[in-house]
């Protein structure tokens, strides 16, 4: 296979996973169903968000919560991304409706989630990512 078609292979392929991630994007009310759930099986239903719903204007968060209204948002950057980040950022803000902060007492109750640090570590390797350089051409292949 020459560079070209290894290229235009590749490209089709990002191109077809792309399209089968934008199909499983939540709605808004989806996404409120979703915390609803989560929130039941993992904080026995005491975090009861008044809304939630995607938000394009954080690009250095991937979601807040506002407390006294109970609201949280999500970033659309988390769109496409597997289903336990997205769950994690969930039961991370609707943690937040419980216990404000970054405390001990905040932590303790997100380890209810089974799949925190791996995804925190997936949405730690997003943001190491986003600052590589890029370099045309680059395989990712590891040097042996």
């Amino acid at each position: 296979m020459s560079k070209a078609e290894e290229q235009r292979w590749v490209t089709v392929m990002l191109d077809k996973l792309a399209a089968q991630e934008s199909r499983r994007v939540l709605g808004d009310a989806e996404l409120a169903e979703r915390a609803a759930r989560l929130s039941d099986q993992y904080f026995g239903g005491r975090a009861r968000p008044a809304s939630v719903r995607w938000v394009t204007n954080q690009n250095t968060r991937w979601g807040s919560c506002t407390p006294a209204e109970g609201s949280i948002r999500l970033s659309h950057r988390l769109q496409g991304m597997p289903e336990y980040v997205v769950d994690y950022v969930l039961c991370h803000e609707l943690a937040h409706l419980l216990v404000p902060g970054h405390g001990p007492d905040f932590w303790r109750l997100l380890e209810a989630y089974p799949r925190t640090e791996r995804a925190r570590g997936y949405l730690e390797g997003v943001v190491a990512a986003a600052r590589l350089p890029h370099v045309p051409g680059a395989r990712g292949e590891r040097d042996a």
